[in-house]
């Protein structure tokens, strides 16, 4: 008998899954910032921001975010369309039907993003992703967490092993290039171009990360995670950690162990494209696991829960906090706005971030304690459950 289906209860949800959240949110800033305030698509970050606080900064949020928070809010949207799966099945309600609504909403949301405010949008790629594990999400969790691992550690260590090779035959060809040309039309077009032609660019922008070769390997590094996250919540490892803490201590500490090293390896070895990428696509999955772990385990304990209390806040705005970051910085640094693109240097960028971080975290408890839903959010639920969802609290 079918019923009518309702969001999660607040009672009901996970605090580490919004702590881990809010987390995301912070790391995908770290990487996203140099993005927003320079052409990094066509530099060398590590060669711009060699000296001073802008190289330390560079190498600590390089080795702290750089592809480990894409992983994540890849495994946390696998891990919540299961948790909406199992709600809808108790109630008698399609999952695909549901889920199909919340992918449509991401995506045309997501092209709004990519192409009217930030080339960077990551929204688009989970939306055309989330349509093809709707073919996987009956499988059974240990099956799901076992296919995640093959289909991303498989492609990727043969990849990883062929570009460290061709590292060692040929290392001129894989050093790390500038395009000039493309670097200097970014800065000209967003410093003081017209808003047409920085939809343009915007444009370009987007299609030399999303053409069809890197959405291959786009697809390869974010939907097995989709899978993992799917995967780990039929098994209920992060709704009953006391059952699992002596695991999760054991995957923290080997995670970390094995994660370090091969986070830090283009800055103690040879800096070429084949360490870069094992360091992208080995080492950034490892800090993934660690964040998990580390914040699941941590969250069960009462004084570092209200510890990570304000990023459980943010965490319950994600989708919010995400669009505002990229609002509020292209109105700063591109043309229409400050116009500062490419006149800020990586600390400026840093300390800016850290500053508008604390800003969000301050409106995102201000928010929630009036209301229950983000707007975003809000508007989520609408499409997707075809009611309005009580808004003040």
């Amino acid at each position: 008998m079918k019923g009518t289906f309702e969001p999660i209860q607040e009672s009901k949800r996970i605090v580490s899954i919004d702590i881990l959240r809010g987390l995301a949110i912070l790391g995908i800033f770290l990487v996203n910032m140099p993005s927003f305030h320079s052409p990094l698509l066509y530099i060398d970050g590590a060669e711009r921001w060699s000296e001073g606080w802008d190289g330390i900064l560079y190498r600590f949020s390089d080795v702290a975010a750089q592809a480990s928070f894409y992983p994540l809010f890849a495994f946390l949207f696998g891990f919540g369309a299961v948790i909406l799966a199992i709600k809808s099945e108790e109630k008698g309600i399609s999952f695909p039907i549901l889920f199909t609504k919340r992918l449509g909403f991401l995506l045309v949301l997501g092209c709004i993003h990519a192409f009217f405010i930030w080339h960077g949008d990551i929204l688009i790629n989970y939306a055309v992703f989330g349509f093809a594990f709707m073919f996987f999400y009956k499988m059974k969790g240990r099956n799901l967490i076992l296919l995640g691992s093959v289909c991303y550690v498989l492609p990727f260590a043969i990849l990883g092993s062929l570009f460290l090779i061709m590292g060692i035959f040929d290392r001129e060809g894989m050093e790390v290039t500038t395009d000039s040309a493309m670097m200097k039309q970014s800065l000209k077009v967003y410093q003081s171009g017209t808003f047409t032609e920085i939809m343009t660019q915007r444009a370009l922008d987007w299609y030399m990360v999303n053409n069809p070769f890197n959405a291959t390997i786009l697809f390869l590094s974010i939907f097995p995670f989709f899978l993992i996250g799917a995967g780990v919540a039929k098994q209920g490892f992060l709704q009953n950690i006391n059952q699992y803490k002596r695991q999760l201590k054991a995957i923290l500490i080997v995670s970390l162990l094995l994660g370090l090293p091969i986070k830090i390896l283009p800055y103690v070895t040879v800096y070429h494209f084949g360490t870069i990428f094992v360091q992208d696509y080995f080492g950034g999955p490892l800090f993934t696991i660690f964040y998990i772990t580390a914040i699941a385990l941590l969250a069960e304990q009462a004084g570092d829960s209200r510890l990570f209390r304000p990023l459980s806040y943010i965490g319950r705005m994600s989708m919010s906090n995400y669009l505002f970051q990229s609002i509020v910085c292209t109105a700063i640094f591109y043309s229409y706005g400050l116009g500062l693109y490419g006149s800020v240097s990586y600390t400026t960028g840093f300390v800016f971030l850290l500053a508008l971080f604390c800003l969000q975290m301050l409106l995102s408890l201000l928010w929630m304690s009036l209301y229950k839903y983000g707007p975003i959010e809000y508007l989520w639920r609408f499409v997707t459950y075809g009611k309005k969802p009580v808004m003040r609290r």
